[in-house]
């Protein structure tokens, strides 16, 4: 009995700690890691909520790129930091994606916790204006007719990579993937018609085509964007099976107290709610999309094995 009451103890006296701890959270600045570019959707999307978060808690939330090897760079180093709250990833696609399609890597889906999603977004087939491609259907007809034109690729992880993958297996052609470390670095090449094709971000695409710099051949969400209503959606276009859009959350290394956990989701809702965050979001293309930490979990398991069925599809 006295063994029970010692161990019951020990765990109220724990959760007592923790909900202290969650009170006085934060106390200092939170660093809030995106393993991708600066300038990418990502960023965008980090430093939009990340800056009323700031506001909201009166602490500095500092948003820190750390890009390289396909998002597991920024990724492992959040794994190797405290379970403290003062340190965040910006999760992607890439969280589910990359353990489905790389060995080896230093980091693995129980080394972190999901704390909220916040937005998702489109994003766009497009290809240089200098191609006579004005649909996907003649996209195909031109990949059919010279196998192995070159494609950027950011990375296989990425909702973008995915989505040109299921493009490809759908449409029965050959693509070559050319490597970037994020859309940013794509830009420019895919714009002089280094690559022939690209599925980009919308908040990098979108002013693109507006300018006539690019030219938009589908969007890969469900819906067409109110950005660029003219481009039909890859369902549309013929391609279902590439629909996909593009999610963004928090992640936080395991072992982070649950109630700091809580606290950080509930910050990020209203954050997600915000006029000014709203319209940051749909600048980069993207809309607010909360889930709290149980409803985002279910949503990652789901994704899981909806792509690890997309992955062995691929692969055959």
């Amino acid at each position: 009995m006295i063994s029970f009451r010692l161990f019951f103890g020990g765990i109220a006296l724990i959760l007592a700690a923790q909900a202290t701890y969650a009170q006085t959270w934060p106390n200092r600045a939170v660093r809030v890691v995106v393993p991708y570019p600066a300038g990418g959707v990502v960023d965008v999307m980090a430093r939009a909520i990340s800056a009323r978060l700031a506001t909201d808690l009166g602490q500095p939330f500092t948003v820190e790129a750390k890009p390289g090897a396909n998002a597991n760079i920024g990724t492992e180093s959040v794994t190797s930091a405290p379970a403290d709250g003062y340190t965040l990833l910006v999760s992607a696609p890439f969280i589910i994606n990359n353990p489905l399609m790389e060995a080896g890597l230093r980091w693995q889906s129980k080394d972190l916790v999901p704390v909220a999603r916040f937005a998702s977004a489109s994003s766009y087939f497009v290809v240089p204006v200098s191609s006579t491609a004005r649909s996907l259907r003649d996209y195909v007809s031109l990949a059919k007719a010279k196998p192995g034109l070159q494609y950027g690729d950011v990375g296989a992880g990425s909702t973008q990579t995915m989505a040109t993958e299921l493009f490809r297996a759908a449409a029965g052609i050959s693509l070559d993937p050319v490597y970037y470390k994020g859309g940013p670095q794509l830009m420019p090449d895919l714009m002089n018609g280094l690559v022939s094709i690209a599925v980009s971000p919308a908040s990098l695409v979108v002013p693109l085509v507006s300018a006539g710099k690019l030219r938009a051949l589908a969007n890969t969400n469900e819906k067409r964007s109110t950005q660029l209503p003219d481009v039909p959606t890859v369902a549309e276009a013929g391609f279902p099976e590439a629909s996909v859009v593009s999610w963004f959350g928090f992640h936080a290394p395991a072992g982070t107290p649950p109630a700091v956990i809580q606290r950080i989701a509930v910050a990020t809702r209203s954050a997600a709610s915000q006029p000014e965050v709203h319209a940051r979001f749909a600048a980069a293309g993207g809309d607010a999309a909360f889930q709290d930490p149980a409803e985002f979990e279910t949503f990652l398991r789901t994704e899981a094995t909806r792509w690890e069925r997309a992955v062995k599809s691929m692969k055959k």
